[in-house]
């Protein structure tokens, strides 16, 4: 039985579970797959910190060429995150005949292609199991197990804190800061919470679903991206009363050769699987040709759930190491017939529509007039009662609607002397 050394290049949360798991777990793995996975080097820029694991000093180094330069070790897993150096370090690596494991979604939504057309050349394999869903084996999934499939769409839940932040307005009432500030003070939250909330996160791991399910490397420029910022509590509960939630997606589908990418706060039936997803619990969506529905639901982020994706990876490698045939080059990019990302303008949805409206006669009628103008249907109309307040929130859902056609109707909407706040929009997903 051949040992298989493996160097990690950053000791933070994720860095010290997948420590605890190769050191805890390493009788069991050799025991169900034959390989020897042995713990060679930790480097970090802090080893003071307090760690959840302990580890030899001798493991320690804050030396990056001196884990990347040692032949005897075989892959290299890099948990530093963020765009440099970590690309420095994934390239060295490779080319120092090593292979990389890594969980780093937004590199390898923004530079994957060079990467793995690099790691192509020197004849190495990258995994990034770890990279989407936490512990769900979603990669594997749409590389291996679904492989046959010709992917129609794929729905993601795939930001916990987002989810989250949503479940506490609904259940708390909390308005948007408080449920971010309460989700940050219960550790579900980073304290720069920016890119979790306003959506990026969950369109670097579209980006990196919808390259492996549908053949083009896919930017993040070619996805629509809006956050949950303006959503309110009652936002919230006029969904329930209509038989919705709201939820943060990520959203990839196609129609013949064109392809949508979308992230948006989304209104989806109570009854659908997706909709009882709670709290940071991530769950993704996949329709194929031949499997037809699949949902892949689990702990979509921290450090067990990602460590136990990285350790899958690692091993994965070392058998490959080992002698069994090795998988290499851009896995982004065969051929899938897609010719065209559609814009979000182009996009055909039903719509919730929430106004702030002056409670006087007619509004309803200027409001019905500007749509009906612009060719948007409206299927239902709720005028919610305020009492002590003029001002009531009127709430609109659609039939299906261009959304270049809203967007104008509600920009002079949004003019009228009644409306006294922007008019907020929510699309609804059919799953």
């Amino acid at each position: 039985m051949r040992t298989v050394n493996i160097g990690i290049i950053g000791f933070g949360t994720i860095g010290s579970g997948v420590v605890e798991a190769l050191l805890k777990k390493r009788g069991s793995i050799k025991a169900k797959t034959g390989v020897d996975l042995k713990l060679k080097m930790i480097c970090d820029k802090d080893l003071t910190s307090k760690r959840p694991v302990s580890v030899s000093k001798k493991l320690l180094s804050k030396n990056i060429n001196k884990v990347l330069n040692d032949p005897e070790v075989d892959i290299i897993v890099e948990l530093i995150g963020g765009i440099h150096p970590a690309k420095e370090i994934i390239k060295k690596a490779l080319k120092n005949g090593k292979d990389v494991v890594t969980a780093n979604k937004a590199l390898l939504c923004e530079n994957g292609k060079e990467l793995f057309d690099y790691a192509a050349r020197q004849g190495r394999s990258i995994r990034f199991e770890g990279s989407v869903g936490g512990g769900i084996p979603i990669i594997k999934a749409l590389k291996e197990s679904l492989v046959a499939n010709d992917i129609q769409a794929i729905y993601g839940i795939v930001n916990g804190t987002s989810n989250y932040v949503l479940r506490s307005m609904e259940v708390d009432r909390y308005d948007f800061k408080r449920a971010l500030s309460n989700a940050k003070r219960m550790g579900v939250a980073e304290r720069n919470a920016t890119l979790d909330v306003n959506g990026t996160d969950s369109a670097h791991k579209l980006a990196l679903l919808a390259s492996l399910g549908f053949g083009n490397a896919v930017s993040l420029n070619d996805i629509y991206v809006e956050g949950i910022t303006k959503i309110q509590p009652y936002d919230i509960e006029y969904a329930g009363d209509l038989g919705y939630c709201i939820k943060l997606l990520a959203i990839a589908k196609r129609f013949k050769d064109e392809l949508e990418l979308r992230v948006h706060p989304t209104l989806v039936r109570a009854d659908h699987p997706v909709a009882s997803v709670r709290g940071v619990n991530n769950a993704i969506f996949i329709k194929g040709d031949l499997a037809g529905e699949s949902l892949f639901y689990g702990r979509g982020a921290g450090r067990y759930p990602t460590s136990s994706a990285v350790v899958s990876d690692i091993v994965d490698l070392a058998k490959c190491a080992v002698g069994c045939e090795r998988v290499c080059g851009d896995i982004f990019n065969f051929s899938s017939g897609i010719k065209k990302i559609r814009s979000i303008e182009e996009i055909i949805s039903r719509y919730y529509i929430r106004l702030q409206a002056i409670d006087m006669p007619g509004v309803l009628a200027a409001i019905s007039n500007i749509l009906a103008r612009h060719r948007i249907s409206i299927a239902s109309v709720k005028q919610v009662e305020r009492k002590s307040q003029r001002i009531v929130p009127i709430v609109m859902l659609t039939h299906d609607a261009n959304e270049s056609s809203l967007r104008a109707a509600l920009k002079r909407i949004d003019k009228l002397s009644c409306i006294k706040a922007n008019t907020v929009a929510i699309k609804i997903e059919r799953l």
